[in-house]
């Protein structure tokens, strides 16, 4: 007797449920919980995923490859500050217009389940990204700062904005852009 093969759609209605769950639950939520919001059994869940930790790992990489292409496509020619503010513009877009994605990424960027080889995949989704802020603190007064420290430093400003842009919505843009100045002036 031959397997049934697995459906993309299956799949998918694991990752988004998965992302909905975690989100409002956190990693701690049971597989019964991700399987019964995708709409399956329990064990059908591992049948796409062996383990919760192989969920949390695919679901992290899915979520690195979509925010990154959000991020991508800044005017390599424009002047650093330009490519800087359009990766902001759409890191911000992105974040407020997924707000689940965003709080489950940040529940998995910490998480110790995202294995060291999975963290690599991520950072190499995000290597352009990541090239253009070494460019940009190599000029600026954080150019003597661990870029590690300079990331982390960017990031609560960013999730900041998001907060605020997402709390306050006629104002988000003027959110966004002092946020975005605030960044410049850090790094830039």
């Amino acid at each position: 007797m031959m397997a049934r093969p697995k459906s993309n759609d299956k799949r998918r209605a694991i990752l988004d449920a998965a992302t909905r769950v975690i989100a409002a639950q956190g990693l701690s939520a049971p597989t019964a919980t991700l399987a019964r919001e995708a709409g399956i059994s329990n064990g059908s869940l591992f049948t796409y995923f062996a383990t919760k930790s192989e969920l949390l790992n695919q679901l992290y990489v899915e979520l690195k490859t979509e925010m990154a292409a959000a991020l991508h496509g800044f005017p390599a020619e424009a002047p650093l500050r330009e490519q800087v503010l359009y990766v902001w513009t759409n890191w911000m877009r992105w974040a407020t217009t997924h707000p689940d994605k965003r709080r489950a990424l940040a529940l998995l960027a910490v998480s110790d389940d995202i294995t060291p080889e999975t963290r690599a995949v991520a950072n190499r989704l995000m290597a352009g990204v990541t090239g253009l802020m070494e460019r940009v603190r190599a000029g600026g007064p954080l150019r003597e700062a661990p870029m590690p420290f300079v990331g982390a430093m960017l990031t609560s400003l960013a999730e900041t904005t998001m907060d605020f842009m997402i709390h306050d919505p006629p104002n988000a843009a003027q959110h966004c852009a002092v946020g975005f100045e605030t960044a410049w002036r850090a790094i830039g």
